[in-house]
């Protein structure tokens, strides 16, 4: 191990003093936000106006300070079917009912994890994943999960609280009772002891704890909504599973999460499945995993069908909130900071956690040069109206490719070649090697 010398330390500063530029640089950077000053306006100017291709939308939601970016933009989908077939100007699902149960089965999986490993040292790899605790983030196949067992509710049924919008605090809690519980259930192993009565009391106190923090969800409400032409209806006394059958009835059977994660652990062309500590305890995820032409071909194919396509993304690469876009040729982070070089592949970046999804919207559009080859996309987003474009972002093709990692995808859009690999047995990864996709 080569320790740092004075001498390198001068050559260094020397570098440094004798950059005009970088002077310059340190002058700025003073008194302004980083991303304010790499942000190029006029590059980015080039991702405005209208896009060829567009689905229209009902509505902005806004997750708060919570990573419920894949439930709000699952519902969303959903909602427009909602929308579409009831006559509705606007609508929007309760995300706190279907949040209260993404808890209550991650908590439930975390401890049925633990019961699993129980015989495991505190240092496997199994054990640290799993005392890494539960969060706020999913999967589509997730949100698949819960939809199906517990059905869903409008927002006025179940609306947000401080609680379901501001999570950090609760989570935080959570995972510490959790860890507590965590090392209970071992002990009680060791000693021979009955787990499953001892997780179903701890499941209850979660629960309550839940109900404290978030209310406690509806068995069965009144529907009543007016249309857009002002007519009244009334549907009362219904289940959350019933309004989803009777209202929503969106196949979620017939989608597929389409990825595109070029790893040595995950080549292209497979399925894969893993076991994730937000799944349900009875569940896992699965994900085909194709290349970014195939993937963008299916993406550009449902949205020409009128359905709007969920994905996932690194919402922290080369964006900017307020002005709602995503495009690594409107910053030049690299210039602000000496010319140091950033960018890595996309297997670099994924292998060496460079990168990787860390937001899930909805994409709602895209834009074509003259020979139809898409230059930028438009997206809904669930940041509220505030920011982008009243809500909706956009992102130029570089980034799409270099920063879009899944998208949910029509079973009946796949080639037969696909479907083909859709059929074959999943190659089994760890849960820790499922981040990557």
């Amino acid at each position: 191990m080569n320790a740092l010398t004075f001498e390198q330390l001068d050559a260094f500063r020397a570098g440094y003093e004798n950059d005009r530029a970088a002077r310059t640089a340190t002058a700025a950077m003073a008194k302004t936000e980083l991303g304010e000053l790499a942000f190029l306006p006029m590059e980015a100017a080039k991702l405005n106006g209208e896009f060829a291709l567009e689905v229209k939308t009902r509505g902005i939601t806004a997750q708060e300070k919570s990573g419920r970016c894949w439930m709000f933009a699952a519902l969303n989908i959903l909602r427009e079917v909602v929308a579409e077939k009831l006559g509705l100007k606007e609508f929007e699902f309760s995300e706190n009912y279907l949040a209260f149960f993404d808890k209550l089965e991650k908590c439930n999986n975390f401890l049925e994890m633990v019961i699993a490993s129980a015989d495991k040292t505190l240092d496997d790899r199994m054990m640290e994943y799993i005392l890494g605790g539960i969060g706020d983030g999913g999967y589509w196949d997730m949100a698949v999960d819960l939809i199906r067992k517990y059905g869903v509710v409008p927002k006025y049924v179940m609306p947000e609280n401080y609680q379901s919008s501001h999570t950090e605090k609760f989570r935080k809690l959570m995972n510490d009772l959790l860890r507590k519980d965590a090392c209970v259930l071992r002990a009680l192993a060791a000693a021979g002891g009955d787990l499953q009565a001892e997780k179903q009391r701890m499941m209850a106190e979660i629960y309550k704890a839940e109900c404290i923090v978030f209310g406690e969800p509806v068995q069965r409400f009144d529907f009543t909504y007016r249309d857009e032409r002002g007519a009244y209806h009334a549907d009362r006394g219904l289940t959350p599973q019933e309004f989803y059958e009777r209202y929503v009835g969106f196949a979620l059977e017939d989608y597929i999460c389409v990825s595109n994660s070029p790893t040595a652990k995950t080549p292209l062309g497979a399925l894969y499945e893993f076991h994730y500590m937000g799944s349900m305890a009875e569940s896992n995820i699965r994900t085909l995993n194709l290349s970014m032409d195939e993937l963008q071909e299916l993406a550009l194919a449902q949205l020409r069908g009128g359905t709007p396509v969920w994905f996932a993304c690194d919402s922290g690469a080369f964006g900017d909130r307020k002005q709602g876009v995503w495009d690594p040729d409107s910053f030049d982070y690299e210039g602000l900071l000496g010319g140091a070089e950033l960018r890595m592949s996309k297997t670099d970046a994924l292998e060496y956690r460079q990168s990787g999804a860390t937001h899930a919207m909805i994409l709602v559009g895209a834009d074509f040069d003259k020979n139809g080859s898409p230059t930028r996309w438009k997206i809904e987003n669930s940041w509220g109206k505030e920011n982008g474009r009243d809500g909706y972002f956009v992102c130029s093709q570089r980034y799409f490719c270099e920063y879009v990692y899944e998208a949910i995808i029509d079973k009946k859009l796949l080639s037969d070649a696909q479907r083909a690999m859709l059929e074959a047995e999943p190659v089994v990864l760890q849960p820790w090697e499922g981040s990557v996709l």
